[in-house]
This record gives structure tokens, C-alpha cells and sequence, in this order.
């Protein structure tokens, strides 16, 4: 599978920048079908650095509930958080 298809679009949020500064690590939104595996040979590919782990998180899709009554659904998301090598760093948004 190519590296495109596994990783959808890195997460930029508050805590996303905390564990990039602090702790080494990425976080990725990446295809349901991906494995800690594949993830880190797309991370790997595209970015050009040396992963030390990958831990993966799944939400299911929720109902979305307005006044008692089911309105329609909260989809769900596998989401990554890729621990960089020591020394290894990608930089997404770094001059803006």
C-alpha cells in the first residue's frame, strides 16, 4: 500500500504540538484499514526519518443525538501517534 493512502493528514492541535515539542511524537489521522506496521514504513517514506513506535487509537462512529432522537452519525477515525528516533524531527508548518 503507498504511504499516500495510509497517511491522511497529520493532526495539528494543541495537544498534538505539546507531544511534538516535549515527547518526539507525530500524530497522523491514518486509513481504519492500516496496521502499526504499515504506518510506520509510510511514516518512514514520506518524511525521511527513523520511527522508534507507533501507538494507535480507534474511535468508533457515534450517534449524533439532538433533543432524544438519533439526527445521524459522528464519524469515527483511527488516529497514529508516531515516537520519533532520538535526533529525528518533521517539521510541518515551521516558518509560517
Amino acid at each position: 500500500m503507498n504511504y499516500t493512502k495510509i497517511l491522511i493528514k497529520p493532526l495539528v492541535s494543541e495537544k498534538a504540538t505539546f507531544l511534538k515539542e516535549e515527547a518526539q511524537q507525530v500524530t497522523f489521522f491514518v486509513a481504519p484499514s492500516a496496521n502499526k506496521i504499515e504506518i510506520k514504513k509510510a511514516v518512514e517514506e514520506a518524511y525521511n526519518v527513523k520511527v522508534a513506535g507507533v501507538n494507535v487509537v480507534k474511535r468508533r462512529p457515534q450517534p449524533r443525538v439532538r433533543h432524544g432522537r438519533t439526527v445521524g452519525q459522528i464519524s469515527g477515525f483511527k488516529k497514529a501517534y508516531v515516537t520519533l528516533a532520538a535526533g529525528e524531527k518533521i517539521e510541518f508548518f515551521e516558518g509560517v
